[in-house]
């Protein structure tokens, strides 16, 4: 039986404290133009829900029209946060998901203004862990180190 581990979602008040984007929309508040920026941010992080389970990410985008999508952790290949100066002062990160899975084969998943993102990052890398134990899922490299 699948068991959640934490929930959680991009915080937009750290987003406007923590991040360049966020004070420069806080700016232009002063001419009306960032109060449309920071509800069209504040509207998409309501509807962007994570869901980290011990099999997998769950994804849940929209508020009126819902995608869902999951990432099988066991799949996960390499997992990654970014954050600067400010993202630090404000406790958020970016974290950044590559996997064999059809959702990341190309490009990198990028969940950003996550409130304490070290701590899910490295829940979230023990969970890969445990997973590809459980599905007996070694990584093979393929290519030569020359």
């Amino acid at each position: 039986m699948e068991q959640v581990i934490v929930k959680f979602r991009p915080s937009t008040s750290r987003w406007l404290v923590g991040s360049f984007a966020g004070w420069t929309s806080l700016v232009l508040c002063l001419v009306g133009v960032g109060v449309v920026i920071i509800g069209m941010r504040w509207w998409r992080n309501l509807g962007l829900r994570y869901k980290l389970t011990d099999q997998r990410l769950r994804v849940r985008l929209g508020i009126i029209f819902q995608k869902e999508d999951e990432i099988e952790l066991f799949r996960v290949r390499d997992l990654g946060m970014d954050c600067s100066l400010l993202n630090r002062m404000a406790g958020i990160g970016t974290i950044s998901i590559r996997s064999t899975d059809a959702t990341t084969h190309r490009a990198p998943y990028f969940l950003p203004d996550i409130p304490a993102a070290s701590d899910v990052r490295e829940k979230m890398r023990t969970l890969v862990n445990q997973s590809r134990g459980r599905n007996r899922v070694r990584e093979v490299e393929s290519g030569s180190a020359f």
